[in-house]
């Protein structure tokens, strides 16, 4: 299914007294870009979370905005933090022995509590942080969710776009494919009458030497192979339509194949319908590629 690179996804969550808001908004890019935009006491989980995102989304510039907000109504839970609180008594301790101070001067709970980092805070707690980082990664999941539906969904519709633009560039092909026999009768003729006209005073005219040079020529204007190329190239495109992979960039480089065969025909083909149908290819084609643009 082809995917559009253009998409928004939204998700919300509410986890130890924080609310998470997590906004994504994709355009087309011709590369991956990730670019997250976080509050910087968060920012150690902005790997993880890019990871994540990139498993869904193969191209296209993703841009990411977590908003976390203090519930008002939320207490704060301190916890202590016994390792540090045991590090320093033990210190203390060794202290008070080796200065042979009394027990008195022992550390006091009101004394601990002066010392830096003794009390965490509910989201400085390892558990807490595991559950925070938990409840940001499914608040991106969902909005990522979000946004591969959003780009699956115009994708369908790029699809048929594609599909019948493409048909109106093999109805083009098979134009000029009907009208290539008639270029090779119009360059005999053009040059019969212009040698007629350079030989009118001599009254001399080699016809098997004209039917030669005639044949040199039409082999040469003969555009059969870049009409086969174009059509295989037309195939090609079509089959891609249907694929589940990242294509955008395959049929990318189609078009600019069919856009060369075009080119070429145009050059070889001296003949005003032809010119006129080429055109008309090279206008369709344009209008191809601009959709391709936007395919992941």
């Amino acid at each position: 299914m082809l995917r559009s690179m253009t998409g928004f996804g939204h998700a919300e969550r509410v986890a130890l007294g924080y609310k998470i808001q997590i906004d994504l908004r994709s355009v087309n890019h011709r590369y991956s870009e990730i670019v997250v935009r976080m509050p910087r006491e968060w920012q150690m989980f902005e790997d993880p979370l890019r990871k994540m995102i990139q498993q869904s989304v193969k191209r296209g510039r993703i841009d990411v905005f977590v908003t976390v907000e203090k519930e008002p109504d939320s207490a704060a839970q301190p916890a202590v933090n016994w390792p540090l609180v045991e590090s320093w008594i033990a210190a203390a301790d060794m202290l008070r022995e080796r200065l042979g101070l009394p027990e008195s001067e022992s550390l006091k709970p009101r004394d601990l509590l002066l010392l830096p980092d003794i009390l965490l805070q509910s989201e400085d707690r390892p558990e807490d942080i595991e559950k925070l980082r938990a409840e940001l990664e499914s608040c991106a999941q969902e909005a990522v969710e979000q946004l591969v539906v959003m780009r699956e969904t115009e994708g369908r519709y790029l699809q048929q776009e594609l599909a019948g633009r493409l048909m109106t560039v093999g109805e083009l092909r098979e134009a000029i494919v009907r009208e290539a026999p008639e270029a090779v009768e119009h360059m005999r003729r053009k040059l019969r009458e212009r040698i007629h006209e350079l030989l009118e005073d001599t009254g001399k005219f080699d016809e098997q030497r004209f039917v030669m040079e005639v044949a040199i020529l039409a082999d040469r204007a003969n555009i059969d192979e870049e009409l086969a190329r174009l059509s295989s190239h037309c195939q090609q495109f079509l089959a891609l339509l249907d694929s589940d992979e990242p294509v955008g960039r395959k049929l990318d480089f189609l078009i600019q194949e069919m856009n060369r065969e075009a080119n070429t025909i145009g050059s070889k083909a001296n003949l005003i319908t032809i010119t006129n149908l080429v055109v008309e290819l090279k206008a369709e084609l344009e209008k191809l590629r601009e959709q391709v643009q936007n395919i992941e």
